[in-house]
């Protein structure tokens, strides 16, 4: 992209977040560059301008999508994610996103997944990138938790992040699908009461989580 003004990057901004809502609701398939020139208000030579046709203005979104997502996971209220009592909240908050769209268009970047992750392996690539940057944020997270010693040296970063993520978007695709936010609260609490199997002080991780770990867990345990 060559160097844009701020009224070419709010203007290019509008666009990505128009063709982000449309796809959500409609698909990629059922959502034209047409349908975003019209519901973004600009005309045919700006679509132009700033992408060269759908493929791009498709990769663009991705992308777009990608650091909305972080961003809502950067929120001053949670941190960096470093906390029982911050991953709570982040729990707390999805839930009621979900609740206030009665379970409504699920992940916004794992809808978009499930709709491009097999077209080619140039998209798949690059939905790769956004979802691992999400891991990289909640392993940062984790290590921080096990440098402070909220979580035992054998806790697992990287597999805790992973099983954070996955619980997350299997409980959001069973909550859109059936249109219940049970699903997702269950994941949710689940996969917190496994992150807190490995607190290095089980009591008040079970209170920060509001969930009530397995007795095993007091004795203390490795990764596996």
């Amino acid at each position: 992209m060559p160097r844009l003004t701020a009224k070419g990057r709010a203007t290019r901004e509008r666009i990505l977040q128009t063709a982000a809502d449309l796809i959500l609701q409609h698909g990629v398939t059922s959502t034209s560059i047409e349908d975003v020139r019209a519901a973004a208000g600009v005309s045919g030579s700006q679509m132009t301008h700033y992408f060269q046709d759908k493929r791009h203005l498709v990769k663009d979104v991705i992308a777009w999508q990608a650091q909305s997502v972080l961003s809502q996971h950067r929120a001053p209220e949670l941190g960096e994610l470093d906390s029982f009592t911050a991953l709570r909240l982040w729990a707390d908050l999805h839930i009621q996103r979900q609740e206030q769209r009665e379970c409504q268009g699920g992940c916004s970047f794992g809808s978009l997944a499930g709709q491009l992750v097999e077209s080619d392996l140039e998209t798949r690539g690059d939905l790769a990138v956004g979802f691992r940057q999400w891991l990289e944020l909640f392993h940062r997270g984790f290590t921080l938790m096990r440098d402070h010693g909220d979580l035992i040296q054998s806790a697992n970063p990287e597999s805790l992040a992973q099983a954070l993520l996955a619980a997350m978007q299997g409980g959001m695709l069973l909550t859109q699908t059936l249109r219940d936010v049970a699903p997702l609260r269950a994941s949710l609490d689940a996969v917190l009461t496994y992150v807190g199997t490995f607190a290095a002080d089980p009591d008040a991780a079970a209170k920060a989580l509001r969930v009530r770990l397995p007795a095993a867990s007091r004795a203390g345990k490795g990764n596996t």
